[in-house]
């Protein structure tokens, strides 16, 4: 993905979220939506990576933020270098919906990004290769309104690194406070 294409997502994205009726904002919320905010493209975390890929895939029942849980199966892992630092992360695999998860925090969710992690939506290449692009990195709907539930990213795919990509902490009047 280039600048341009991930700017033109954004967009639609972001008309999504102030127009579409399956919006995650609520009507009033969407009245007064003005877009996300994001950190600039970092091609260095667009990646396109072989994923080690678990010979028994494990159930997990992964914890969620209105303390119910979904299933989901380990899949593989992989590591890549974010600015000089190595990171590891655990892929999933949702029997529900048939798409791989990575659900993930990063140092970022103390001050820059969702306390709650972020999520990716890995796309297989074949032959256990994925697209894996940061820049798409966002935040589960429960960032924007309490009444969704949302899976919390377990202890494997907490980093220690900066993700310095993807969507960040929402600003404007249009956010729920708690």
């Amino acid at each position: 993905m280039n600048i341009d294409e991930l700017h033109e997502f954004r967009r639609q994205k972001d008309a999504f979220f102030k127009t579409h009726p399956q919006s995650p904002l609520t009507p009033q919320q969407r009245e007064l939506f003005d877009g996300l905010s994001y950190y600039d493209y970092d091609p260095s975390l667009d990646l396109e990576i072989e994923v080690e890929e678990f010979d028994n895939k494990e159930k997990v029942l992964m914890q969620t933020t209105t303390g119910t849980v979904q299933e989901f199966l380990k899949w593989g892992r992989f590591s890549f270098d974010v600015k000089g630092e190595n990171a590891t992360l655990t892929l999933f695999y949702s029997p529900r919906t048939g798409h791989f998860f990575l659900p993930f925090m990063d140092a970022t969710n103390q001050d820059t990004t969702y306390s709650g992690g972020r999520y990716l939506d890995p796309v297989s290449l074949g032959d256990k290769r994925f697209a894996i692009n940061f820049n798409l990195a966002y935040a589960p709907y429960c960032a924007y309104n309490e009444n969704y539930t949302c899976p919390i990213p377990p202890k494997e795919n907490r980093l220690s690194v900066r993700i310095e990509a993807g969507e960040k902490n929402p600003t404007g009047n249009w956010i729920q406070h708690k």
